[in-house]
């Protein structure tokens, strides 16, 4: 019986020594400094949306989960395509209660090219008066596929103009606003029309699957986003590139060291989802387009990975979730590295809600238990959207210690042992 028990201790000791060489053989510094290196090159030109940078990062991206191992989400392409509409102002006129109007006083948000808005179109009639919630109101009419006729205080004249931004990258939608600023305390007759040109771009998540080998219907996400910020005014030096390093190749190359991870080991009860976003950077809107591919309910986790490059406020080792006390993820992620050097923390930057600054938000919204991972030092990043986004400022061993821990604490999750509570949505802003 003795016998018995040393030889299943030293089983277990053999198993878990082989475990840590196989990590430290697939997650190694050597290909996380190539992935890196690649992704924030200069001829990725900073890798903004709608550029010739963002199309070959996506070809890059494509290459290495093929690679890896892993299988394309669907009709065998890497490529979740959509579109999204940019608008320009061309023209407004109009009158409202006999006054004329400037045309610096209208805004249209809509997909169509022309707008003609009489009192007999039918459009719903909302006025906001001063002290109310402008963006809150407006946000809420947007999401909407109903139409209105606004009219806004001119208390918000300063604000009224950036209305228009709710439209300039926006998903097609039925939905048709104009707004009008003026003191009238009611539209009586209106007789408006609005002229834009609109412009169709098309768009692309990066995405791949490993499907489980248990509960296939069951999706564990690992995601960040690989757009930044382009091309910019030189600098001193002459550098006009934003290479993006931190923001986010780092995110992108730690979610394909993570495919490359888990399809070598070939044992995930739950199917993996690996996600590269587009336009982040301009509203999220490839997480946005990304979350209604899927029903919710079977996202069990995402693990969406922002910034991991430099350490954390409490140095090497470390990193924090956001969103830490809207369920129990982090504290199975925790529970999966107990006796590792390794520790998770909740968000140390409340202020910033950067919760519902990235890509997690979008799912989170919809019940998913949706973290973001980092270490930025949101305080004092000084690279942060800045030229000096390079490979060079990165600490590129503590970055793969970052991509190990992740594998580890998610190991529970992925094996569908753990299910993190969910997101109570209505709490959410």
């Amino acid at each position: 019986m003795f016998k018995k028990y040393i030889s299943i201790f030293t089983l277990a000791f053999l198993a878990q020594a082989c475990f840590a060489q196989n990590i430290d053989k697939l997650i190694n510094q050597g290909e996380v400094e190539r992935i890196e290196r690649t992704l924030s090159a200069d001829d990725m030109q900073g890798r903004k949306t709608f550029t010739p940078g963002i199309d070959k990062a996506a070809e890059f991206i494509a290459a290495e989960f093929k690679k890896a191992g892993i299988q394309p989400l669907k009709d065998n392409s890497w490529f979740q395509e959509f579109f999204m509409l940019k608008t320009k102002f061309e023209s407004a006129k109009g009158e409202l209660n006999g006054q004329s109007l400037n045309e610096r006083d209208i805004v249209g948000l809509t997909s169509k090219e022309e707008l003609s808005v009489t009192q007999s179109s039918g459009y719903e009639y909302v006025k906001i008066g001063k002290g109310e919630n402008l963006y809150e109101k407006v946000m809420a009419m947007v999401e909407t596929s109903k139409n209105y006729f606004v009219t806004v205080d001119t208390s918000f004249g300063r604000m009224f103009n950036s209305l228009k931004r709710f439209r300039q990258n926006a998903f097609p939608s039925d939905a048709n606003i104009l707004l009008v600023l003026s003191n009238e305390t009611a539209a009586t007759t209106y007789n408006i029309s609005f002229k834009q040109t609109v412009t169709k771009d098309p768009l692309k998540n990066v995405v791949g699957v490993l499907p489980g080998k248990k509960k296939k219907d069951e999706y564990v996400i690992f995601s960040g986003h690989y757009d930044h910020l382009g091309i910019g005014k030189p600098n001193a030096e002459g550098d006009s590139i934003y290479n993006g390093a931190n923001d986010d190749a780092a995110g992108i190359t730690a979610v394909i060291m993570l495919a490359k991870y888990f399809a070598e080991k070939k044992d995930n009860a739950r199917t993996l989802v690996f996600a590269a976003f587009t336009a982040e950077e301009i509203g999220g809107f490839g997480s946005q387009y990304f979350s209604k591919q899927f029903d919710p309910a079977k996202v069990m986790a995402m693990f969406n990975i922002e910034m991991i490059g430099t350490d954390s406020k409490w140095g090497t080792n470390s990193a924090y979730i956001t969103g830490y006390e809207k369920t129990d993820m982090g504290k199975i992620l925790e529970k999966n590295l107990e006796g590792s050097a390794f520790k998770f923390y909740p968000d140390p930057y409340p202020d910033q809600q950067l919760f519902y600054r990235s890509d997690n938000a979008t799912l989170a919204r919809l019940g998913v238990p949706a973290h973001t991972i980092s270490t930025s030092k949101m305080d004092s990043e000084k690279h942060y959207h800045t030229l000096g986004d390079e490979i060079e400022t990165l600490d590129l061993k503590n970055m793969t210690e970052i991509i190990k821990a992740i594998a580890i604490s998610s190991a529970s999750i992925v094996a569908g042992k753990d299910t993190p509570a969910r997101v109570d949505a209505k709490q959410l802003r």
